[in-house]
Formats: C-alpha cells, sequence, structure tokens
C-alpha cells in the first residue's frame, strides 16, 4: 500500500486536520541510511512530521526543512519536504544504541535529548527563507511540533507522531496526525477535541490496530465530525542530480577544483539524503574548471 496524507475540516469548520500514512517512506529512510530501532524511530517520526508540515505551504513550489538538534546521541535530524508532502532527510548518527522506557518500547525523547532546538525554514520562492525555531520540549517530536506552532506561529495545535519498529528491525508501521484550531474557535470544540484525543489514544497502537488516516482522524475528532477535502500520495523522495553535485562543486572554487586536478583521482561525492553516489573524474573537473 502506498503512503498517503489525507486533509480536510472538523464538521463545524473551526479544526483543520490532516493524518498520513508514512509506513513506506520511513522504511525506505531507514533502509538507505542503516539506521538502528532508536534512530528508525526518531528519524521517522520527524520525517512523518515534516510531510504534514510541508503541504502547508503557500506556494506551489515552496519547500520546508524541518532540523531537530536536541543533544542526544542521534546528533542532528534534518528533513526536506516539497509542496506535495514529499520528504528526503539525513541523520548525524543512525547507529544510535538501544534505549528503551521499558521492555518493548523505544525511548525516542532519550535518542533525540532535550538540550537543543526544532526549527523550521520555509522558502517560500521569496528573498529570505522564514526561519523560526522553538526549544525542545520532550525529543519526542510530536509535543515539540506541537510547541513549535503554539510560539512560533501562534497555532493551537496537536500532534501525534508513531513509528513502529518491529522485532527484526524493520518498521512495521508508521503515521501521524496534525490538527489546528482556527481563530475563535468555541469551547465546546476544544473540549470535544480534547475528548476525543484522549478517547483515542496512542497514534502507535491505531496504527498497529489497521486504523487508516482516514480512521485515525474519525477516532481522534470524534462527535465533531470531519469533511475530508483532500487525499495525496507521498513518499521518500530525493530530487538530486549530477546537475545538481556540479554546481556544488564549482562552488568549491578554481583553486580547490585546480588541486582535485592535479592530484589525477577519481572525486566520489555521496548524496547526504539518498546516499546516490556521483563520480567525477580529473577530466570531468577540468570540464568544470572551463565552465567557470
Amino acid at each position: 500500500m502506498n503512503d498517503y496524507l489525507v486533509r480536510g475540516m472538523t464538521a463545524d469548520g473551526y479544526v483543520k486536520v490532516m493524518a498520513i500514512r508514512s509506513t513506506e517512506l520511513v522504511r525506505k529512510a531507514a533502509k538507505i541510511h542503516g539506521t538502528t530501532p532508536n534512530a528508525t524511530a526518531a528519524f521517522g517520526r520527524v520525517l512523518t512530521a515534516a510531510s504534514m508540515m510541508g503541504t502547508v505551504q503557500k506556494v506551489e513550489n515552496g519547500s520546508m526543512t524541518l532540523q531537530v538538534r536536541g543533544g542526544g546521541p542521534i546528533g542532528t535530524i534534518t528533513v526536506v519536504s516539497d509542496a506535495e508532502g514529499n520528504v528526503r532527510g539525513c541523520v548525524t548518527e543512525p547507529k544510535v544504541p538501544l534505549v528503551e522506557k521499558y521492555p518493548g518500547k523505544l525511548d525516542v525523547g532519550a535518542t533525540v535529548g532535550t538540550d537543543g532546538t526544532l526549527t523550521v525554514i520555509r522558502d517560500l520562492q521569496m528573498k529570505e527563507p522564514y526561519i523560526g525555531s522553538t526549544r525542545l520540549v520532550s525529543g519526542e517530536i510530536g509535543d515539540d511540533v506541537t510547541a513549535y506552532f503554539a510560539q512560533s506561529e501562534q497555532t493551537a495545535t496537536a500532534c501525534a507522531l508513531g513509528v513502529l519498529v518491529d522485532r527484526d528491525q524493520t518498521v512495521k508501521t508508521a503515521g501521524g496526525y496534525l490538527l489546528q484550531l482556527l481563530p475563535d474557535a468555541p469551547e465546546e470544540t476544544i473540549d470535544a477535541l480534547e475528548r476525543g484525543i484522549q478517547r483515542a489514544g496512542a497514534v502507535t497502537s491505531m496504527l498497529e490496530d489497521g486504523l487508516t488516516p482516514e480512521d485515525i482522524l474519525g477516532q481522534v475528532c470524534g462527535e465533531l465530525g470531519v469533511v475530508f477535502m483532500e487525499t495525496t500520495e507521498v513518499s521518500y523522495k530525493c530530487y538530486c542530480t549530477r546537475d545538481r553535485v556540479e554546481k556544488a562543486l564549482i562552488s568549491l572554487g578554481r583553486d580547490e577544483l585546480t588541486d582535485i586536478v592535479r592530484e589525477g583521482k577519481d572525486v566520489p561525492i555521496s548524496c547526504q539524503f539518498c546516499d546516490k553516489i556521483y563520480t567525477f573524474t580529473p577530466e570531468d573537473v577540468q570540464c568544470l574548471l572551463r565552465k567557470i
């Protein structure tokens, strides 16, 4: 089954809602980067959150970068989403040790850490990107995204994320939801939403029970009801090309490129997001020098 994201509103029109199935994209990311279970869970949550957040763009060709740096053993987690919710990302240390809150429950907060920030960079195709940053609350990612929207964008938000890693260290299921109150939402809507969130329980449990993104929103929104407006397939998608890598090489400058030619050795360059390797011979680099 392909991953997909659904967006809609509660029937009373006061809450924007979205939910995602991100199992396949998290699986692909874990395979590319060779992550251990704790890193898979942390990385997967950031990928899932970024996919949902990336669709909230004002321009068609915009992009959003979600970066989490908490001082934990995983280092920095960086994920980029396009406006359709397709994501790519990387982590500083994919081979983090196993840490559990209790048997069978990975401790994502300990893996990420709490001594740091969650940063959102929105490229809206303007001269300067929008950058917002908040202190981490728990390192569990969902709580931190919720806090980011409240503090940096002044939007009351509820974000819940889940990545279930199987005993064979593969991704069994992954997904989440994001709810945002519109201005002037009445107290009865807020109360109903809080009841629904509490009644629905953990995202991981709903995913393990086989609930779809539509089912999850139905559970969470409960008596408020949901009007679904859009369904979009999402995936782990890297946009690297040889031309882009050439531009990166050119940015090194004439002196460094000349040194590469003098050494007479091939230069392998690996994409940080998909691990694809682009090899440049000394002759290739000489051509780049001529372009300069």
